[in-house]
């Protein structure tokens, strides 16, 4: 963890959760539980419905979609952890190191979303139902920003995190226990992507909502915030010690924290905003291409 925020800086009620457990917990669950108001309220009530909720498809197919999206961002905390909950959900219904192995919707919607995370400018509909489509999106808007904030963060997978993480992530359907995630302002929106939206940049925190906006859209940041969270946006694999020790410089953890969670979400929420357009353009019934959901 590059933020010592991430390891110490919880609240009472997590720090006595984390010293029940008895254990070194992984460090997606520390930043989880670290300030849950900014991000990870929303960003939860997102990932459990998408992950485990009703859906066009499986849960293993689902996982196969975040560890495709984990190896388009390098990033090894996560591939190794979707690999392993492929194995958990899916039953044998896909092999990791096989994708030929997934049905043909699992490898076009597949297709579809590396697509909609590196390229979103050049996004084509895919041949599946639109509700296929959005659900997928979803499951993909998750891990763009997971994904981005294990790499800036560096979060790195520790002697027998593996099995016992991901065989809780897999039992516990990716919820946590209400009581540390409560607190902090009560939610505005009934859609969590709307929610996360209005959290991360506008709802008042540490930093100014302007700079955090600015962060998302990558644009009128000062030096050296703006080839950072470039780097978090467009390369996140290759943020290195060296770029927090220069952000150090001038700018707190807490301000770190806040900025690299708003440039990891703006870049995923263009990729989300921009798969959505494309699912209900050309559709049969639809009035004009680039009608909006």
């Amino acid at each position: 963890m590059r933020l010592s925020i991430l390891d110490n800086g919880h609240r009472l009620r997590a720090k006595l959760f984390l010293a029940m457990t008895g254990k070194n917990p992984p460090d997606i669950v520390k930043m989880l539980l670290y300030r849950p108001g900014f991000l990870t309220r929303p960003l939860l009530d997102l990932t459990a419905p998408a992950m485990r909720g009703p859906s066009f498809w499986t849960p293993g197919e689902r996982e196969f979609f975040a560890m495709s999206t984990a190896v388009l961002h390098e990033c090894p905390f996560c591939i190794e952890s979707h690999t392993e909950l492929i194995r958990l959900a899916g039953q044998g219904e896909i092999d990791p190191d096989a994708p030929e192995s997934a049905r043909a919707e699992v490898l076009a919607a597949r297709a579809f979303l590396e697509t909609v995370t590196l390229r979103p400018d050049q996004i084509t509909r895919p041949e599946l139902p639109v509700p296929a489509i959005n659900e997928a999106l979803r499951v993909n808007l998750v891990w763009n920003i997971v994904n981005r904030l294990a790499n800036a963060f560096g979060f790195v997978l520790r002697d027998g995190q593996l099995q016992s993480g991901t065989r809780a992530l897999h039992r516990f359907g990716y919820r946590f226990p209400g009581f540390l995630l409560a607190g902090g302002p009560a939610g505005t929106h009934q859609d969590p992507v709307e929610e996360m939206r209005y959290s991360v940049f506008t709802a008042p925190a540490l930093t100014d909502a302007g700079l955090r906006a600015a962060a998302g859209r990558g644009e009128g940041l000062p030096a050296p915030l703006d080839a950072y969270t470039a780097k978090v946006r467009d390369a996140s694999y290759r943020i290195t010690d060296a770029d927090f020790a220069l952000l150090a410089k001038g700018y707190s953890e807490y301000e770190v924290y806040e900025i690299t969670v708003a440039a990891a979400v703006g870049a995923a929420l263009r990729s989300f905003d921009a798969g959505l357009q494309a699912a209900v353009e050309n559709r049969p019934g639809s009035s004009s291409s680039g009608t909006s959901t």
